[in-house]
């Protein structure tokens, strides 16, 4: 009588357990690749604040995932003591994320910033929250672990220049180079520079694409000399639009940094314009 053959079923340490099918040598099974990941929001419980009342804030730090920016909250829930009822917060303050011990983006609550790809982030925020019907006002330092695993987002578009120094008491010619590397999104996109107010820099250029911001209240027509808000319609993968933009630096130095708005319409969904941080230009 011939036998039967057999299977033999090694588990690993530290392995998931998954559902098990037996397996005969004729016949193997295959595994479905997982789908991406749909964007989302995850949150973890990151401490309570305690008032010398009995006032109670349970607070969370929350991190989009999925997106090209992450986006960083601290939803709260008030409390008094001897009183059943939960109150909304309102919470307000500075968060911090560090991936292995680095720093990956800091801000203002609520805040965002770029996505930098899947890990386990300690998120750190200082805030104070208050609840009016409550009475509550607290502040504190709280700290929550989340793990994020989106795949971080392809880059569409990116800006360069080819020169990072201004000099003091002197005029610069920089030019900006805008890509957009993707099929994705149109050829619109906005790039805007500014220096350090009270300085005394001028930005300037001959390009019609390019204006110094108009501030002030009708009939004014007082322009930001310092700043400038250039346009551009025409861009195409591999075929990049350059600016030359002209930078004068008197006595005091000015560092310019710079920002890029761009559009990646998906029907009439009115999240999916993105900002990128440019160069920044240091002065000597």
């Amino acid at each position: 009588m011939p036998t039967r053959p057999t299977t033999t079923l090694k588990i690993l340490a530290g392995a998931a357990l998954l559902p098990l099918a037996l397996v005969t040598p004729a016949c193997a099974q295959s595994v479905a690749a997982p789908a991406p990941e749909t964007p989302a929001t995850l949150c973890s419980a990151a401490g309570t604040l305690h008032g010398a009342h009995g006032e109670q804030a349970d607070v969370s730090l929350c991190a989009d995932t999925g997106v090209p920016r992450f986006n960083i909250t601290a939803p709260a829930t008030c409390r008094v003591s001897g009183v059943r009822v939960r109150y909304a917060c309102r919470t307000e303050g500075t968060w911090k994320a560090t991936r292995s011990g680095k720093t990956m983006g800091t801000g203002t609550l609520p805040g965002s910033g770029l996505y930098p790809g899947p890990g386990t982030y300690e998120l750190t925020a200082t805030v104070r929250v208050r609840s009016t019907p409550s009475g509550v006002d607290l502040k504190g330092t709280v700290r929550a672990t989340v793990a994020l695993t989106a795949p971080k987002a392809k880059a569409t578009h990116s800006v360069t220049v080819d020169k990072t120094v201004l000099r003091r008491n002197a005029t610069t010619t920089v030019t900006y180079t805008i890509h957009r590397d993707s099929d994705e999104g149109d050829g619109n996109a906005r790039l805007g520079m500014i220096g350090q107010e009270g300085t005394g820099l001028r930005i300037s250029t001959a390009d019609s694409r390019c204006v110094n911001p108009l501030v002030g209240r009708y009939p004014s027509k007082a322009r930001l000399a310092h700043s400038l808000d250039c346009t551009v319609t025409e861009l195409q993968p591999g075929r990049p639009e350059t600016l030359k933009v002209r930078f004068i630096v008197g006595a005091k130095c000015s560092t310019v940094v710079s920002k890029l708005g761009y559009w990646v319409p998906k029907g009439q969904d009115m999240f999916t314009g993105n900002m990128l941080a440019g160069p920044t230009l240091t002065c000597r």
